[in-house]
């Protein structure tokens, strides 16, 4: 392994550990979080010579930029759209979540198609980008969504992740009760684009 390939790696590994900490309840999982972020830390510290006491994209102290998540509209020959079931709240939403480090948009929206789905999409067109400041409550946070259509062959839909209960097609103009994660307005703005085979941006 080269070392480009090597921090690439520790990397990743110091982001996961601190995504795990922050969303994680489970006591056991938090510990191995823990270990994992000093390990990974420290190695880059030591190793590396990364210096955390300086800018880094782990410290406040880096330029301020908007979150980025991703969502994938999959639909099919019976003009229904492929949502997933969150376990968290019952609500129905498009495959997708933030963008982690590394990932370009389409790996993004293709690995979370897979995990909160269990099948391998196409990602086959972009949709557009929305920045989701003015439409949300929390004015806070910045936050961009790339929306992204695809499409997927298997129909097998018992490996999704844990935070999935279902994974079902909906006709699309009798949608269950969505998410509270995308507003009224985007949800109208995003399905105007997808039926009209437009392309939206901010």
């Amino acid at each position: 392994m080269k070392y480009e390939e090597f921090y690439d790696f520790v990397v990743k590994v110091h982001s996961i550990a601190k995504i795990g900490l922050t969303y994680s309840k489970d006591p056991y999982a938090i510990d191995n979080y823990k270990e994992l972020n000093e390990l990974s830390r420290e190695m880059l510290e030591k190793f590396m010579d990364v210096k955390f006491d300086k800018p880094s994209m782990f410290t406040k102290e880096v330029y301020p930029t908007p979150n980025i998540s991703v969502r994938t509209l999959i639909g099919n020959e019976k003009n229904q759209i492929l949502l997933v079931r969150e376990a968290n709240t019952g609500f129905w939403s498009f495959p997708g979540g933030w963008a982690e480090l590394y990932d370009s948009p389409k790996e993004a929206a293709y690995n979370e198609v897979v995990q909160e789905t269990g099948v391998k999409p196409e990602i086959t067109r972009l949709i557009g980008v929305i920045d989701r400041l003015p439409h949300k409550s929390n004015k806070n946070v910045p936050e961009y969504v790339i929306i992204f259509e695809g499409k997927v062959s298997d129909n097998d839909y018992s490996k999704h992740c844990h935070e999935i209960t279902e994974v079902k097609f909906f006709d699309i103009d009798h949608l269950p009760e969505m998410s509270k994660k995308l507003t009224i307005d985007e949800l109208d703005i995003i399905f105007d684009a997808y039926k009209n085979n437009k392309v939206i941006f901010d």
